[in-house]
């Protein structure tokens, strides 16, 4: 990451991997054919390492941008390139003379600015170029880019597609080259002794077909005033690759991580599998162990009433037994053997007087 920036997702800064970086770094690289030996306006520079590029081939490079921090980074960080120069200000209204630069490079610039503002951002590009100038333009292409992923980039104003961004150029850029831009995988095989001639394939392991050129994600569109600026020969095809193998190392560090969170989520799926199992089983326990318990209970609850009920036998045993015994005893009194006599007396004459 560079130095002191943030990438917020607005401004690229050197640092930010993948596929970002390698459009980022394409464009500047395509361009500096166009601007070899010329007074060059780099319109929002950001941090400023484009136009460190474009000076490697440009005669004077000056880098504009609204962001008085990033371009203070920019001054900081570019120092040593006697040719660069930074200095603040909007692409609507640039702080520059009329006619005083000879090609504009404005990447990703367009969309960032409200519809209102995209024609005097081109009406400005116009005044301070000199009359046979050239701009090299890129923006994203809207149904590609927004609309068929169904995404919003918070920083994008007014987006375009082809057709509108040719109508805003055509008043003051009429003569128009037209490139599209996007990430394309595949492999790369060219000769020894280079030449002009490429083929392009599009197949699997049974077929291969010329392969037709995918849709845009960006379009770069190379524009004049007329024709002549334009008339130097480019090539039909570019390619970027990165320096060294960092993009190789990149995808092959996630694959390990993908095998790796994969191998993680198996050893997750087992364990959640033997958890399952365990609930189960201890599921099966509480289950059986409920029904022990209810079992239990009613046992309790009927031993519980059969004691009642044998408490109450015998409560009513011993009511009888203490009857009888009062009864023995008191037959076994004297009372009751002086009482005898007249209680069969009674019982005859009751007898008698029945007859």
């Amino acid at each position: 990451m560079s130095a002191d920036l943030e990438f917020t997702g607005e401004r690229f800064v050197p640092g930010t991997a993948g596929e970002i970086a390698h459009e980022h770094w394409h464009r500047y690289a395509f361009s500096r054919r166009f601007v070899a030996g010329r007074r060059v306006l780099d319109i929002a520079c950001g941090e400023g390492y484009g136009s460190a590029l474009l000076a490697q081939a440009a005669a004077h490079v000056t880098g504009i941008d609204i962001d008085v921090q990033t371009l203070a980074h920019a001054r900081s960080a570019y120092a040593d390139r006697a040719n660069v120069h930074f200095a603040e200000g909007s692409a609507a209204s640039l702080p520059l003379d009329d006619a005083s630069v000879d090609a504009i490079v404005s990447f990703e610039t367009i969309e960032h600015l409200d519809a209102a503002d995209q024609p005097r951002m081109l009406a400005e590009f116009a005044r301070v170029l000199v009359p046979d100038g050239i701009l090299v333009l890129s923006s994203p292409n809207r149904p590609q880019y927004s609309e068929l992923r169904g995404y919003v980039n918070p920083f994008h104003r007014h987006e375009l597609d082809r057709d509108e961004l040719a109508q805003l150029l055509a008043p003051h850029f009429p003569a128009q080259r037209w490139y599209c831009q996007r990430r394309y995988l595949g492999s790369a095989l060219w000769a020894e002794d280079a030449n002009d001639e490429y083929e392009a394939f599009c197949g699997t392991a049974t077929s291969a077909d010329a392969a037709l050129a995918p849709e845009a994600m960006y379009f770069m569109v190379v524009a004049a005033r007329t024709d002549t600026p334009l008339s130097e020969p480019c090539p039909g095809l570019s390619l970027f690759t990165e320096q060294g193998d960092g993009a190789f190392e990149r995808i092959d560090r996630e694959a390990r991580e993908v095998l790796r969170l994969d191998g993680l989520l198996r050893t997750r799926d087992d364990e959640l599998r033997a958890q399952s199992r365990l609930s189960y089983e201890l599921e099966v326990k509480v289950i059986q162990r409920e029904s022990m318990i209810a079992e239990r209970t009613r046992v309790e609850t009927d031993l519980r009433g059969q004691i009642a009920a044998a408490n109450a036998e015998r409560e009513r045993l011993v009511r009888e037994i203490e009857a009888q015994e009062r009864i023995i005893n008191y037959r076994a009194s004297v009372r009751w053997w002086l009482a005898l006599p007249w209680i069969r007396a009674r019982r005859l004459w009751n007898r008698i007087r029945a007859a």
